[in-house]
């Protein structure tokens, strides 16, 4: 999986979720990437984190931390 792709899949995400009336949009992420990515895509996930992050919305790469177990 290159880094683009992961980037506009979790900003597809949370552009959804941004538009919610939820009060923990990015705990909303963070729940929508547990149960719907599996293992690997978490793991791609967290090295694009590690390595910058460059490209995830402030949205997207707070509900990635939150299920990460990083602090955002």
């Amino acid at each position: 999986m290159s880094p683009d792709k992961i980037n506009r899949m979790i900003n597809q995400i949370a552009t959804f979720f941004e538009s919610q009336p939820d009060a923990d949009k990015a705990g909303r992420v963070a729940d929508h990437l547990k149960e719907f990515w599996e293992p690997r895509m978490l793991d791609f996930l967290a090295t694009h984190i590690k390595n910058g992050g460059d490209g995830l919305s402030p949205l997207a790469l707070e509900g990635s931390k939150r299920v990460l177990g990083r602090s955002a």
